[in-house]
């Protein structure tokens, strides 16, 4: 049995994490943990300002309280959701800072699934936000990062660039999606102008599909990696997963820079599978 870790704000719980971690446990029998990232430095209302005009120490208490009711009700809502859908579960009420604590706990799962737009601050960010940016940057496995919006995956894609870290993120969704073999499945592969429409390791680049992912489709393309990427996929119906090697540290992918992953979460309204060898 596999171990997803669904990440959220009790504050601003995210409907469409629960819905497609939901959805992943339910394909593989997973078991999954709720883990609400309630940092002590992270509330609805500023404290410094509510102090600069006066507030007293029992007002701020039962601002606190309010938010403590939220966030326990958001536990209770993932549980029932859950256990409606008959799957295991447990909740984490983690206090510390928020990237520190889910860091940690990536260590012990096999999944991470997490809102695009989650920043863990009262102010809203841009995307991709801070908080997601530094939690790929060290996840210790592979990520789902959802859209605002579910809609259930019937088709992905593959990013591939000849890099180990594009064949790390392919090998981890036939790992942990094993599924998708029943679906559409096509690796994309784009090579600079002129250089033709050959397939990097064509050979063993097939041959390890042919286990995984049988009945794959092989579109390569030529011109700038971020264009034609990004082109390509905003032509993909909603319920397609994009799978990509990104974040890795050491050794840098011709394409999947920090910079190609940031691209695809504040163009793209995907959910992306992001997985990177250390």
């Amino acid at each position: 049995m596999k171990k997803i870790i669904a990440v959220f704000d009790g504050l601003r719980f995210s409907e469409s994490t629960l819905q497609y971690t939901i959805t992943l446990a339910e394909r593989d029998g997973a078991h999954i943990t709720g883990l609400f990232l309630d940092d002590f430095t992270y509330n609805s209302f500023d404290v410094y300002k509510m102090i600069r005009e006066g507030a007293t120490a029992e007002e701020i208490a039962d601002f606190e309280m309010r938010d403590k009711i939220k966030r326990d009700k958001a536990g209770s809502h993932f549980e029932s959701a859950c256990q409606k859908a008959g799957l295991t579960c447990n909740v984490h009420h983690d206090k510390n800072v928020a990237i520190q604590d889910v860091l940690h706990e990536s260590i012990y799962a096999d999944l991470l699934v997490v809102g695009v737009h989650e920043t863990f601050i009262q102010d809203k960010e841009s995307l991709p936000t801070r908080f997601i940016r530094d939690l790929l940057a060290e996840v210790q496995c592979p990520v789902l990062v959802t859209p605002a919006e579910y809609t259930d995956i019937q088709k992905a894609v593959l990013l591939y660039d000849g890099e180990p870290s594009s064949v790390y993120a392919i090998k981890m969704a036939g790992y942990l999606l094993p599924w998708l073999k029943t679906m559409q499945v096509e690796v994309l592969s784009i090579n600079e102008e002129e250089t033709g429409n050959h397939l990097a390791d064509n050979h063993l680049m097939r041959e390890y599909m042919k286990w995984i992912f049988p009945d794959t489709i092989y579109k390569v393309m030529q011109g700038q990696p971020e264009n034609k990427i990004v082109h390509h996929l905003h032509l993909q119906p909603a319920n397609t997963l994009v799978v990509l090697g990104a974040y890795q540290r050491g050794m840098v992918s011709r394409w999947f820079r920090t910079s190609m992953a940031d691209v695809l979460m504040e163009k793209l309204k995907l959910p992306l599978f992001i997985a990177h060898n250390k």
